[in-house]
């Protein structure tokens, strides 16, 4: 006996109802719109590394507009199998918008990460440029949970596989 009736089930997974959909996208695009207004508010100062706030913009922007790509209709994969061009074109700007996130986000990590500690004291007479702590803080704290969350995904998924695999191992129906 194989274990396809597992992969059957996964493929056959049952939709949440729609308004728990509506709620979960809205708790994701509430990250955005805070990072949207950080940056905004916050915009001219940081000195130090000017385009810590525009990385908070653009990255927000990209993120709502990738939220909201993904509740279009064509977003949604047609429930005969068949596929359509206007569901090629989601797919694409999809692919394109998280390309193009990943990218942002690694220039964000440089712009963040490089000036770590940097001086929070507008009025100072030290000639080091200084930035603003809620800025810069909101920054560290968003690209770090960003990893936090990496780091959880790959260790439950590689436990799930451990598990899978100790399951697998353990049916003497598999032996052949």
């Amino acid at each position: 006996m194989s274990n396809t009736w597992l992969v059957r089930r996964i493929n056959d997974r049952p939709q949440p109802p729609t308004p728990i959909l509506a709620c979960s996208k809205i708790l994701l695009c509430v990250m955005p719109i805070a990072e949207i207004a950080i940056g905004a508010i916050y915009l001219d100062d940081c000195p130090r590394q000017s385009y810590i706030p525009i990385y908070l913009i653009v990255m927000g922007v990209f993120s709502l507009v990738l939220a909201l790509l993904s509740c279009l209709p064509c977003a949604q994969e047609p429930k005969d199998g068949s596929t359509n061009p206007l569901s090629r074109i989601c797919a694409t700007w999809n692919s394109l918008i998280t390309c193009f996130l990943f990218c942002w986000f690694i220039a964000g990590n440089v712009w963040i990460y490089s000036i770590y500690k940097p001086n929070f004291d507008k009025n100072t007479t030290n000639v080091d440029p200084y930035c603003d702590k809620t800025l810069y803080l909101f920054a560290f704290w968003v690209t770090t949970l960003v990893y936090i969350f990496i780091a959880l995904f790959i260790v439950v998924g590689c436990c799930t596989l451990v598990c899978f695999y100790l399951c697998g191992r353990a049916d003497p129906d598999d032996d052949v």
